[in-house]
């Protein structure tokens, strides 16, 4: 491979990580705003927590890697894309609400493509593979936690439902092929997939995590003492 097609590589990987971490934004910039439409805030209320959900995690992974100041607050195109997706949120409600489970849906996308690009670009700044993982699991999941304490209620992370656990899948197979040296847009698309999947399936198959025992029978206790 000559160091013409090297370059083109690069470009090429580039821009689909731009692509991504962009869809990313904006499917999660919809599944806030849903949320915050459905707890009946006002526009501007609607319109801040769907730039919050979007781009939190982001911003919290890059401060993490040292990428400052964070993409999400340099580049206009974030916070075009998030107040984009809750202007189509607002005057576009009813198609939204004809999608199954809308919140649901654009947050299941949201966290594969950001549980990827978060692991990538943490790569991409030499960090190593652990590092890679668990900030893409912050990335994938800090919008979602985000939306949850801003809305009053109990983040997702934090319930039964499988949900970090499809992030960390999502960004330990882009990290794997990443150190066995097959890093491609196939693998890419693969570990994407496979963090969406899990998510939506373990929802309509209703598969939970297991639950820790005898936390109601404590509770009990130390409320009769």
């Amino acid at each position: 491979m000559n160091v013409h097609d090297v370059v083109l590589a690069g470009l090429d990987s580039h821009r689909l990580f731009t692509a991504l971490d962009l869809s990313g934004t904006f499917a999660f910039a919809i599944s806030g705003a849903e949320a915050a439409r459905r707890r009946r805030l006002d526009w501007l209320g609607v319109m801040v927590v769907a730039f919050a959900v979007a781009c939190g995690g982001g911003v919290i992974r890059d401060l993490c890697i040292g990428a400052v100041p964070p993409a999400g607050l340099a580049d206009w195109r974030y916070l075009g894309i998030a107040l984009t997706a809750a202007w189509l949120t607002l005057v576009a409600n009813r198609l939204i609400e004809r999608i199954a489970n809308p919140v649901v849906l654009f947050d299941s996308l949201g966290l594969g493509l950001f549980a990827v690009t978060g692991a990538q670009k943490a790569l991409i700044y030499g960090h190593n593979a652990e590092v890679a993982v668990l900030l893409g699991l912050v990335t994938a999941v800090g919008g979602g936690v985000v939306r949850d304490v801003l809305l009053n209620r109990v983040p997702v992370i934090l319930q039964r439902e499988i949900y970090a656990s499809a992030a960390l899948v999502g960004a330990g197979i882009a990290v794997a092929g990443d150190r066995l040296g097959w890093a491609s847009s196939g693998l890419t698309w693969i570990a994407l997939l496979a963090c969406f999947a899990l998510r939506w399936l373990s929802l309509r198959y209703r598969w939970n995590l297991p639950r820790a025992t005898g936390g109601d029978e404590e509770d009990e206790d130390e409320t009769g003492r």
